[in-house]
């Protein structure tokens, strides 16, 4: 699954558009890598969202195409906030 669409299923961040642009702007790693929008994810891979103030660290547990609202967050494990 393509970064961008992982970040809007799992609800990290709420629109596509926002994490496409996040990707351009090089604010989202992929295993320690800078990613593009069309960087495909993996299960087990570790994903870096810096936001203006901080950054959100997590393991992708799971890329399943829909989610509901309650088991979005289950697509993630968090690994560390700053």
């Amino acid at each position: 699954m393509r970064i961008d669409k992982f970040l809007k299923v799992s609800r990290v961040i709420k629109r596509r558009t926002v994490a496409a642009e996040a990707c351009s702007g090089g604010r989202i790693e992929i295993n320690g890598k800078p990613a593009k929008p069309a960087k495909e994810v993996k299960v087990g891979d570790t994903v870096k969202v810096s936001f203006g103030a901080g950054s959100l660290t997590f393991e992708v547990l799971d890329i399943s195409e829909k989610q509901s609202k309650q088991s979005a967050s289950e697509m993630y494990r968090i690994i560390g906030e700053e």
